[in-house]
């Protein structure tokens, strides 16, 4: 058997497995991180947990949150940096 088919390969799945991570998911005690100093200000909250990173609406605590993996994570954080979600105007 040669070195480059012993070498073990990660295989991205084609599917996204979001909502069975979300279900599994205990973030009952995960410590959210704001966006804004200000504590009037409810903004973006994101919390690690496991090996994903969750983010939610600092308004709305209870609503739906958001599942990351961490290579998702950065590119979201890379897109942010190079303006991707910037207002057009």
């Amino acid at each position: 058997m040669s070195d480059e088919t012993a070498s073990t390969t990660h295989e991205v799945p084609i599917y996204d497995d979001k909502a069975h991570i979300r279900g599994t998911l205990d973030i009952s005690s995960a410590e959210w991180i704001t966006s804004t100093e200000d504590e009037d200000q409810k903004g973006v909250e994101i919390a690690f947990v496991e090996e994903y990173i969750l983010m939610r609406n600092g308004a709305e605590p209870e609503g739906p949150v958001l599942v990351f993996t961490q290579a998702e994570w950065d590119a979201f954080v890379e897109g942010a940096k190079d303006g991707e979600f910037d207002e057009p105007w």
